[in-house]
């Protein structure tokens, strides 16, 4: 039916738009919607959408100690 678009992201991609809300932004996403971001970040790059909307869901707090280690920060 064309309702909905599934598209896979990389832990690199993942990492990467975390890193990129925290230091920009100052919000500090969990894991999982870091994978919406790093989507976000794609589509808008693309230029296909004039609105982009993600919902950042649970506590980035939870995952500083995982995304730490995998900076090479912890």
């Amino acid at each position: 039916m064309g309702r909905a678009e599934y598209h896979a992201i990389t832990d690199d991609e993942a990492l990467a738009a975390f890193r990129e809300l925290s230091e920009t932004e100052g919000i500090i996403p969990a894991l999982e919607p870091a994978r919406a971001i790093a989507l976000a970040i794609k589509l808008a790059e693309e230029d296909r959408h004039d609105t982009l909307l993600v919902n950042l869901c649970g506590r980035g707090d939870r995952d500083m100690q995982t995304a730490a280690e995998q900076f090479d920060l912890g």
